[in-house]
């Protein structure tokens, strides 16, 4: 579904990421591990075409490229989750949902049942601003904006940043949905170790830009795996 290939990334004169070489299967969960400022975040926008890659292949669906916009990739089936959320906060609920029409057909401009049924709160609070929710809800909102783009890829970065435990188990039960419908990769950027080993099928962990350890996650003892994501 997707596989990169040596790729690197540069923000002016500074190099983030190494050669960075992952793949994310359909029906899966891949997560990215690692401590803060290792390149996570960046290598989640170079995929989703946030930034562009300085070198390197993206291959999503068998299909290979190295410089795409954001745009073109949501409407390719990539979503991206970004750390912080960054919905409306001026605009409602259901309105903030709306933003996700935009890749979509306009056949396809509604907001399906299923939504609702992943988020009840958002139902409940669907006139509200999106500014008024707790962090939590703008979560869940942001999680369920992405969903609206019918994606086959779905990237979420640090979705339990900030969030209360009984939302955290929330997300990890609909992310564990996600994934046993098996029409979609999911490739989760998570420092939260226990969320993050819970959920995963496949492991990476980056230090410094580059992928250090990698492994599907029967053959990664917790132990270890946590000890090279701390060190």
């Amino acid at each position: 579904m997707l596989e990169t290939q040596d790729l690197t990334l540069h923000y002016g004169q500074s190099q983030i990421l190494y050669d960075v070489s992952l793949t994310a299967q359909k029906g899966e969960i891949t997560c990215l591990m690692g401590t803060n400022g290792v390149g996570k975040t960046s290598f989640l926008k170079a995929v989703a075409g946030v930034h562009p890659c300085s070198g390197g292949i993206v291959s999503f669906m068998g299909k290979a490229f190295s410089r795409s916009n954001a745009h073109a990739l949501a409407q390719k089936g990539i979503a991206y989750v970004p750390q912080g959320r960054e919905i409306f906060p001026l605009m409602s609920v259901h309105e903030n949902l709306e933003t996700g029409f935009a890749c979509l057909p306009k056949a396809d401009h509604h907001v399906p049942d299923h939504i609702y049924d992943l988020f009840p709160v958002l139902k409940d609070m669907r006139n509200r601003r999106g500014g008024d929710l707790s962090g939590g809800q703008q979560q869940q909102l942001a999680i369920a904006r992405a969903l609206i783009t019918r994606p086959k890829l779905l990237l979420l970065d640090e979705p339990t940043e900030g969030i209360q435990p009984n939302i955290i188990q929330q997300i990890g039960r609909v992310i564990e949905l996600l994934k046993n419908q098996g029409d979609m990769a999911i490739l989760l950027v998570e420092q939260y170790f226990d969320f993050a080993y819970g959920l995963a099928d496949q492991i990476y962990v980056m230090k410094r830009g580059q992928i250090v350890e990698a492994g599907r996650k029967a053959d990664m003892p917790r132990d270890r795996l946590l000890r090279a994501v701390s060190v």
